[in-house]
């Protein structure tokens, strides 16, 4: 009397459900990365023919009527010096990124780059490609 099993276990591996979970995530992450935009204020900025490697850890905007903004954030030149150090402290390896309006007063990015300066900061100043 020799018995059997009813049911036996397959040894093969079907790989067409991971393909398309893969697939699918793909995709999504492909959409929602072109939807991402850096800052969310409209600035033209200057023509630039240099990129620079360093990744800043905040990003100071300043808008064509020469309002300014640490991020996203809306910000006097006043306090600017006293929430960058609150929020970055005192790291000489610390880069900021300057989005400035190319219509903006050169000293109104001067007293940005001063500020910069007094805290040791490296900033960066954006540009859009030539």
């Amino acid at each position: 009397m020799a018995l059997s099993q009813r049911n036996k276990i397959s040894v093969n591996f079907s790989s067409t459900g991971m393909t398309d979970v893969v697939f699918n995530l793909l995709i999504f992450f492909m959409l929602t990365s072109t939807l991402v935009h850096p800052t969310a204020l409209k600035l033209l900025l200057p023509k630039g023919s240099t990129q620079t490697s360093a990744k800043p850890q905040t990003t100071i905007s300043i808008t064509a009527d020469q309002k300014y903004f640490l991020e996203q954030q809306p910000v006097t030149l006043e306090t600017m010096e006293a929430l960058l150090k609150e929020k970055l402290g005192a790291n000489p390896e610390t880069y900021i990124s300057l989005h400035a309006d190319k219509n903006v007063p050169f000293e109104t990015v001067v007293a940005v780059l001063n500020i910069a300066q007094a805290n040791n900061y490296k900033l960066i100043i954006a540009t859009s490609p030539k």
